[in-house]
């Protein structure tokens, strides 16, 4: 039980410190607190702080040495498929920028996965598929979450696609798409994604058409890209979304 109760305050001491790196608070400026001050802060050993503080070197966040003290890592070397990291930097106020180079990843990885899927998704695959769609279809009559069940989708096609690096991707597009799809969402106008587009996509996997399916999922990826492009153009735009209780703030870019 001990073991479990340490386990839940590194983890916790992890999530704190990883929010106050990705929003500044630590910085060259402002350097990362020796290890006394940190220990006294939240009340742990050493040996807990010790262990998130190596979670968050894995994660390119923090780097350490002997006789050196920490200090925390430059942005370009922080691990952005890490799902923490990401949910981090979107936690911020969410930028047009992270918005679109996080679509952009999308585009060039989930229209070839659709094809693969086609290709070769198995009974078990193309069901995990159908029953996304049938959850987004839910949705539009209230029935369903409308956001889980887009994800569901994504998710699905991915796993589909049965490529091992592609399924990697899963958590970091869940967790960054949370974020993303209600933000595209409010810019197109709508409470949801579309289950028809969707759709498209789906049928043209079960039947094995992985040009059509590629082509349907492109359009649904290059749609949320002009959107995001279209809202950065928008003086008028709101400087904060709400959206089941996650606001995600606009700064001016």
């Amino acid at each position: 039980m001990g073991g479990m109760a340490g386990s839940n305050l590194t983890f916790r001491v992890m999530e704190d410190l990883g929010v106050t790196i990705v929003t500044g608070h630590y910085s060259e400026d402002n350097p990362f607190p020796i290890e006394a001050v940190l220990c006294e802060k939240y009340g742990v050993s050493r040996s807990v702080l010790r262990e998130a503080v190596k979670m968050l070197t894995a994660k390119g966040l923090l780097s350490a040495r002997p006789r050196h003290g920490t200090w925390v890592q430059s942005e370009r070397n922080w691990n952005f498929l890490d799902p923490d990291v990401l949910r981090w930097l979107l936690e911020r106020k969410l930028s047009f920028q992270l918005l679109t180079e996080f679509t952009q990843m999308r585009l060039a990885v989930e229209p070839y996965a659709a094809a693969m899927a086609a290709r070769s998704a198995g009974r078990t695959e193309v069901a995990a598929i159908m029953s996304a769609i049938n959850r987004m279809v839910a949705a539009e009559n209230g029935d369903d979450d409308p956001l889980t069940s887009d994800i569901a989708f994504h998710v699905a096609v991915m796993h589909a696609s049965g490529n091992r690096f592609y399924a990697q991707l899963c958590d970091m597009i869940d967790t960054a798409a949370r974020f993303s799809i209600r933000a595209t969402n409010f810019f197109k106008g709508v409470a949801q994604a579309s289950a028809a587009d969707h759709k498209k996509v789906a049928d043209a996997i079960v039947l094995g058409d992985a040009k059509a399916a590629e082509s349907a999922m492109l359009f649904l990826m290059q749609e949320a890209l002009d959107l995001i492009a279209f809202a950065k153009t928008q003086t008028t735009r709101p400087p904060i979304i709400a959206t089941r209780g996650i606001e995600i703030q606009f700064p001016a870019e």
